[in-house]
């Protein structure tokens, strides 16, 4: 994936983690300064790549699979935003409303899943399956249904991760390239929203515990 950071494009982290230019949390984000550029590079990439998007994962898909898969993650502040950017990227009609739907039916504890045979599996633990709703799989349509599946498995079924699952994203009609990007989409989210819970935490700690 190619972007160029963009000093138009706030940072998101910071956004997220409501850190304002120069406070503490800036400050500490400051001291890791090649880190919280790579983060804003990696959201670029994703969700405002160079031109032009290669294949049909649109980045209206990407904004609406983000907002799936924060809510999954029990972020509403994350998934709000990437709601609302859904919003602005004009998806087609009904698409925001089904994405929510989705979220609540969606909506586990998890991890589930099953080990390979062997000592391990007295950790397999039984969980629902996901699919998107017959009401709204004709909005959402065939591939991004088959998205929002695959990232439900990423998020709460990661051991049961299978060759199967990804040719039913082939047969979909994703490409690889497009099944790398979703997992790397999936993946990043994951990231962001642990350093954005962390950040949230130093901020309720008094100031002068933060070296």
């Amino acid at each position: 994936m190619n972007a160029t950071v963009s000093s138009s494009v706030p940072d998101v982290i910071d956004r997220l983690a409501g850190i304002a230019p120069g406070n503490h949390l800036d400050q500490i984000r400051a001291q890791r300064e090649q880190a919280r550029t790579n983060a804003q590079q990696s959201y670029l990439s994703l969700f405002a790549p160079t031109p032009p998007v290669v294949g049909n994962f649109e980045i209206v898909d990407r904004f609406a699979v983000a907002a799936f898969v924060a809510a999954l993650h029990g972020q509403p502040d994350v998934a709000r935003f990437y709601a609302d950017a859904l919003a602005g990227q004009g998806a087609r009609a009904g698409v925001a409303e089904a994405i929510a739907i989705e979220t609540q039916r969606g909506a586990a504890e998890g991890p589930y899943g099953r080990y390979p045979a062997g000592p391990l599996s007295a950790e397999d633990v039984p969980g629902p399956s996901y699919a998107v709703g017959a009401a709204q799989r004709p909005v959402l349509g065939e591939r991004l249904s088959a998205g929002l599946a695959h990232a439900h498995l990423l998020v709460f079924h990661p051991r049961d991760a299978s060759p199967g699952a990804l040719q039913s994203l082939l047969d979909a009609g994703w490409t690889s390239t497009e099944v790398v990007t979703l997992s790397q989409l999936v993946a990043f989210l994951a990231f962001q929203i642990r350093v954005v819970i962390g950040l949230k935490a130093l901020a309720q700690r008094p100031v002068t515990l933060v070296d």
